[in-house]
């Protein structure tokens, strides 16, 4: 375990089970439909580069950075830095996140998207922090519930810091405070 992680919350095999899992259910869902899975970078990469390879189903792959954090605290104002460069009109959308904490980004993306004509717009999520929330925003895959914890690792990160753990964990509050 690294030196600034607490503890561990999602082991290395518990995460392995999350992703089968999720993958099964948007293979289930979106079976015979060709849909755009799109990452919000930086933070999904791992989670997204892990559920893609499990998925066996045609999709089309691109990314969007959209971000309401300030070191460790949401802004609650959402800024879309990246938009994606495939077209959503009449297309179904799988958004794929690291973790659901306000929801204000989500609900921002989910809207854009819709506003640009996608057909269907639906997030999986690797964790929901639920306790956090400041819109109405549920995600329509989780892998897991999580405590109102700082987390890392598994692409979360604090300050550019942490993402190559392979479990997440939670961060020492020394670290951050």
């Amino acid at each position: 375990m690294h030196k600034d992680v607490e503890s561990i919350l999602i082991s290395e095999e518990k995460l392995e089970n999350i992703v089968n899992s999720l993958a099964k259910q948007i293979e289930k869902d979106y079976n015979g439909k060709e849909f755009i899975m799109v990452g919000l970078l930086k933070g999904s990469i791992v989670f997204m580069a892990q559920l893609m390879t499990k998925i066996d189903l045609d999709f089309e792959v691109d990314f969007m950075v959209a971000s309401s954090y300030d070191g460790t605290e949401s802004t609650g104002k959402v800024r879309i830095d990246k938009d994606i460069s495939i077209p959503v009109k009449d297309r179904d959308v799988l958004i794929v996140e690291d973790i659901v904490d306000s929801g204000s980004t989500l609900e921002t993306v989910t809207r854009h998207l819709l506003s640009e004509g996608a057909a269907s717009v639906k997030v999986c999520t690797l964790c929901d922090k639920p306790a956090r929330r400041k819109v109405s925003f549920t995600p329509d895959y989780c892998g897991a519930e999580i405590p109102d914890k700082f987390i890392v690792g598994y692409g979360l990160d604090y300050d550019e810091k942490y993402r190559n753990l392979p479990y997440i964990g939670v961060l020492k509050r020394s670290v951050f405070e």
